[in-house]
């Protein structure tokens, strides 16, 4: 495919890496000058445009933008009736998202995570599936909602991983002071929690780790009176209702 990508920001940037070598040409916005000129110096099908170069040059284009830039940016710009667009922005709506990239079909809107550039990350999307799977589908794994309120629950859902982010770096600078080797700890309980997730459901999981006075169970059983799981239900329930 040609693929033009609006915004090279965090996201959209890893998105290239995770697309770069499947035989599209890509053109990317030289907005942000320090990703696009490492993007194109590490791909040769990833070449630099100006915005409205990205978009003569494309057929597929990949919104990265925040919607706040969107809005100021995207009006001045000329798309394509033949264009199919899918967006990475996060507080814009599909609906608004379309209204913006008009006489360009909207096809989709898409919120990937960084772990996108290396394979092997899913792929959380509201919009054509086929599409989205011809494109990201050969190393990552796309999870199709059907609706708008859909979406915004998984939204909130995601939001768990920086929580369990914090949780993962708090036990590992308990365990720098006690380690004799600094940054093995960390390193350990990354691979531990993603591993051991990877592969189990969560309930399978916790019953397996449930063993009477075992440090698993001692450790859970102490968050969850100090109302973890209230404070998680509260915290995402607040996200879905927008405050």
């Amino acid at each position: 495919m040609r693929i033009g990508v609006l915004g090279t920001g965090t996201i959209a940037t890893a998105v290239v890496h995770g697309i770069a070598g499947d035989g599209h040409q890509i053109v990317v916005s030289e907005r942000s000058v320090a990703n696009t000129s490492l993007l194109a110096a590490v791909y040769d099908e990833v070449s630099v445009a100006g915005n409205q170069a990205v978009l003569d040059q494309s057929d597929v284009v990949f919104l990265g933008l925040m919607a706040e830039v969107a809005e100021v940016m995207l009006p001045r710009l000329s798309f394509r009736e033949d264009q199919r667009v899918i967006s990475f922005m996060a507080g814009a709506s599909k609906s608004e998202a379309a209204a913006l990239v008009a006489p360009a079909t909207l096809e989709a809107v898409v919120m990937p995570f960084p772990g996108i550039a290396e394979g092997g990350s899913p792929v959380l999307a509201l919009g054509d599936a086929e599409l989205l799977e011809e494109i990201f589908g050969a190393r990552n794994t796309v999870y199709a909602v059907q609706s708008e309120a859909e979406l915004a629950a998984y939204l909130s859902a995601q939001a768990v991983l920086s929580p369990v982010a914090r949780m993962v770096e708090t036990a590992g600078n308990w365990l720098a002071a006690r380690e004799a080797v600094p940054g093995v700890g960390e390193a350990f309980l990354r691979h531990l929690v993603a591993s051991n997730l990877q592969g189990t459901p969560s309930a399978e999981l916790i019953e397996a780790l449930n063993t009477e006075g075992g440090y698993n169970q001692r450790l859970r059983l102490h968050m969850e009176e100090g109302g973890m799981v209230q404070d998680l239900q509260g915290g995402m329930d607040a996200l879905e209702r927008g405050e």
